[in-house]
């Protein structure tokens, strides 16, 4: 950043105002570049896979609503959402996207750009057929939970499953409702698996339909590394603290 002596936090706050962003974002990029070989081959458990996998979530940081007005929550709260793609091969988080509470997780769909043949593990709240269609354009392949209230038909179906595993159909299906069929017009692949140590019915949406039905839930079951993620960084990097500071030259910003 330029400074040669110790500062205090507001001096550090002013430098930092007069600072291009672009700076930090180049070289974070940079040091992802050189981190990314280095974790080519490693392994993400119960998938054997040579595709990029990437989970994608947001995470939810409570702001004074009187110091950052512009980034409000719900219930009247001042809250920023921290979203972020992070790469499971080495948890190494390539995409952030830092915006106000309100702030819909699946918009974040529009912001980043498809790697061909990476695998995207997303929860149901960013089911948007037309931000999956355009994945699915990218010849890029995402894993989600189906909403209960998708409506579809039945194309094919697989038989010869193991329900011991903890499946319990695997489908190919196309969407029947007017606006979803427009969005997405083309087949999905919708896996059923039981979860006996929570005793819940799981329901998958993917449009990888070469991956084995018992690949579809051990790649998204791999997702719950990005919750390791958030509660690493917030217990370790003090992350609302970091945040209050990096945000500190936003609050006079137009958003």
């Amino acid at each position: 950043m330029g400074i040669k002596q110790n500062g205090v936090v507001s001096t550090l706050s002013r430098a930092n105002e007069k600072c291009d962003w672009r700076i930090f974002a180049d070289f974070g990029n940079y040091l992802i570049d050189l981190l990314r070989p280095l974790y080519a081959d490693y392994p993400i458990p119960k998938v054997d896979i040579d595709n990029e996998i990437f989970a994608l979530d947001s995470t939810t940081i409570s702001l004074s609503i009187n110091l950052f007005t512009w980034a409000e929550g719900k219930y009247s709260r001042g809250a920023v959402k921290v979203h972020t793609l992070l790469n499971l091969r080495g948890s190494i988080p390539e995409f952030i996207l830092i915006t106000d509470g309100k702030y819909h997780d699946s918009n974040a769909l529009d912001v980043i750009v498809p790697q061909a043949d990476a695998i995207y593990l997303i929860d149901k709240a960013y089911v948007d057929f037309e931000a999956l269609y355009r994945i699915s354009q990218s010849e890029a392949f995402f894993v989600t939970r189906a909403k209960s209230s998708l409506k579809y038909e039945v194309i094919e179906q697989n038989f010869n499953i193991d329900e011991t595993t903890g499946l319990r159909t695997d489908k190919t299906v196309k969407l029947t409702v007017a606006k979803s069929k427009k969005l997405y017009p083309e087949k999905l692949r919708l896996v059923e698996f039981y979860d006996s140590e929570n005793k819940v019915l799981l329901i998958f949406l993917t449009n990888n339909l070469e991956v084995s039905a018992l690949g579809v839930a051990n790649l998204y079951k791999n997702r719950w590394q990005i919750e390791v993620f958030f509660k690493w960084i917030k217990q370790n990097l003090v992350i609302k603290k970091l945040v209050v500071f990096i945000l500190h030259e936003l609050n006079n910003m137009p958003h």
